[in-house]
């Protein structure tokens, strides 16, 4: 059974407004995930499933942009994890670094508005942690790179299900 299947088993008792919001809360599906089923699946309208999966994908931006500094002072305190945090900030610099000073926070928005793997809410607010960028900088930028997102995952299921509807 796949993950998605296991998912919506698991959340077959919650109604489908909510269910929207929970999977686009959780980091490996957010909104790319949401939307989809919330139009496949549950039949919500194209509207409603945009706001909600928006709405589901910025509830964890908050905490997490408040919170990953602190906890990981805390966690740097520990060896293994002082190790971690800094492969994963020299790997992160080295990769991104160019484009996060060339672009600033255009750059935090369209990696956060780019709907792949491994780009999104949850990643774009470890960015912004990285690069120390402040959360009255980094919230606007990643809540308009998530609608985005939205916007061109709405556009290509709706595509997609039209597609599928003629055949």
């Amino acid at each position: 059974m796949s993950l998605e299947a296991q998912v919506l088993e698991l959340l077959s008792a919650v109604p489908p407004w909510l269910s929207t919001i929970i999977i686009s809360c959780l980091p490996i599906f957010e909104l790319r995930g949401a939307i989809p089923i919330a139009l496949g699946v549950y039949g919500l309208s194209p509207v409603r499933a945009y706001m909600l999966a928006v709405l589901g994908n910025m509830l964890p931006v908050i905490p997490l942009l408040l919170f990953l500094d602190p906890v990981s002072t805390q966690l740097r305190r520990y060896t293994v994890f002082d190790r971690f945090f800094s492969w994963l900030f020299n790997r992160t610099r080295r990769n991104h670094e160019e484009r996060f000073e060339k672009y600033g926070l255009l750059a935090l928005t369209l990696f956060v508005a780019v709907p792949l793997p491994v780009t999104g809410a949850w990643t774009g607010c470890a960015a912004a942690f990285v690069f120390g960028i402040k959360f009255k900088h980094a919230f606007p930028a990643i809540l308009a790179g998530v609608m985005i997102a939205g916007l061109i995952v709405s556009i290509v299921t709706l595509t997609g299900i039209s597609l599928y509807d003629l055949l």
